[in-house]
């Protein structure tokens, strides 16, 4: 089966541990976390996890039934990249004569829809959202320069179908 990347979604009430668990279902499977953003969700008190990996979808499917083995979860579903809308966000700090002096690095900033948030004597801060790859070819264009930091968000996701937490929330309270 190939490998490919997915994004595994876990509705959860927000209680403490549970994310050391989730990470030990990833470990004992030597299957690494590429992307992780947890946040509340549509729904009130409940917490979404969005767990990035490339693995198989055999892989992908075990896990996320031992994710819905945990007490805390309401529910996890899994999606390719086809299936979902997703983004990424990226802040870059770069030395500040760069600006004014490499027009290269105008361009940069230009052509990749990224935003200047900061500029200060010494640096200035870009800020890009896009996907993985655009993130990535941003970095590769501003490393010969000097990147002073950056870093990156793990993946936030939407469905570009309906997604039945909802709807599996309402039926879970209507049974108590």
């Amino acid at each position: 089966m190939e490998q490919k990347w997915f994004t595994i979604s876990v509705y959860s009430e927000n209680n403490v541990g549970l994310l050391n668990r989730i990470s030990g279902i990833f470990l004992k499977r030597h299957i690494n976390i590429e992307g992780l953003n947890v946040s509340k969700s549509e729904i009130e008190h409940v917490s979404k996890f969005t767990i990035v990996v490339y693995t198989t979808e055999d892989w992908t499917r075990k896990i996320v039934a031992q994710i819905e083995k945990q007490i805390e979860v309401i529910k996890a579903f899994y999606h390719t990249d086809e299936e979902i809308i997703y983004q990424e966000s990226a802040l870059f700090k770069i030395a500040s004569h760069l600006l004014f002096d490499e027009r290269q690095i105008q361009n940069i900033i230009k052509e990749s829809n990224s935003q200047i948030v900061t500029v200060s004597r010494d640096f200035f801060v870009l800020a890009k959202s896009g996907r993985r790859h655009e993130i990535d070819e941003m970095h590769d264009l501003l490393e010969p320069f000097g990147i002073m930091q950056f870093v990156r968000t793990g993946r936030i996701a939407v469905t570009k179908a309906a997604m039945p937490i909802s709807a599996l929330l309402n039926e879970y309270e209507n049974n108590e």
